[in-house]
């Protein structure tokens, strides 16, 4: 049986039907919701098709909406403007980030060029080594495909449109301060916080309670996205609202900023923030990988 993607992602399912069926084989489009014992699939109608593992003949991961290369491109080309390292460079329509260690979006290689194609990996491998870094590659959906490889960390990517944003004020600075940095609690330089290509930062904060980033950058075709990143509540002031109340906030000062559209990357398996940003208007648009190039 081929490898199935963790429940939750979209799949297409060839598989086969019983003995003696005409045709043989059938296909099935859906969000898997089990692996074992037996493959459960849902299809767009919530209709659930059940499989047996061994029946299970090929399987292609999907967007989790039916989206064009080019909206994926779009919302990773603002993202790596928002996230852009401290050194950086195009190569063969990849951009290469360096922020000597710090985080993966900072450290990482995106294709987000039209382009972009997997000739360029052994040149990005040979730029991370000269600087005795991982050579991550972030991989979207659809943009790039390379062979078959361990996933080091997979995110959705979940987007909105900012015509409702409503009107929530938090404190936003253009730099963290103290309070900011001891509420986030990770040891990421501020230079690699503030970074920003054609675009500019903001730091919310409620009290000493909870903190978020946001960056507004512009998108290949000119539109203006606000990312949300770095969200994180104090453990002593959890579960009272803060998080929505930031992130609101935060969407307030981008839609301000001149942004038309939201978007968050989140861990796949960090099931209460998919649940939030849900709440809150964003979709799931399309998935994004980590894979270590030394290993391709």
């Amino acid at each position: 049986m081929p490898g199935l993607p963790r429940p939750g992602t979209r799949v297409s399912l060839r598989y086969r039907l019983p003995a003696g069926s005409v045709p043989p084989l059938n296909d099935v489009v859906g969000h898997l919701l089990d692996r074992d014992p037996v493959v459960r699939v849902r299809t767009k109608s919530g209709d659930i098709v059940e499989i047996s593992p061994a029946d299970v003949v090929t399987v292609r991961v999907l967007t989790d909406v039916p989206v064009k290369a080019s909206q994926i491109r779009a919302v990773e080309h603002a993202a790596a403007l928002a996230w852009p390292g401290l050194h950086r460079e195009w190569l063969d329509g990849w951009l290469l980030r360096a922020s000597d260690g710090h985080t993966h979006r900072g450290n990482s290689a995106v294709p987000l060029d039209i382009t972009s194609n997997t000739a360029a990996v052994p040149a990005i491998r040979d730029w991370y080594a000269r600087r005795g870094l991982t050579p991550w590659l972030a991989l979207p959906d659809r943009l790039v495909r390379l062979p078959d490889s361990e996933i080091h960390l997979e995110s959705i990517v979940m987007v909105r449109a900012l015509t409702d944003a409503g009107a929530v004020d938090v404190a936003v600075s253009s730099r963290p301060d103290a309070t900011w940095l001891a509420v986030y609690q990770r040891e990421v330089p501020v230079d690699v916080l503030t970074a920003v290509v054609d675009g500019q930062v903001g730091f919310g904060r409620i009290d000493d309670a909870a903190v978020g980033r946001a960056a507004v950058t512009p998108a290949h075709d000119g539109t203006r996205w606000v990312g949300l990143s770095a969200v994180r509540v104090a453990e002593d002031r959890r579960r009272r609202g803060h998080a929505r109340t930031l992130c609101a906030g935060l969407l307030t000062w981008g839609a301000r900023s001149g942004a038309t559209h939201a978007y968050v990357q989140v861990l796949a398996d960090n099931d209460g923030a998919i649940a939030l940003y849900e709440s809150m208007g964003f979709t799931a648009q399309h998935r994004e990988r980590y894979l270590d190039a030394s290993k391709l």
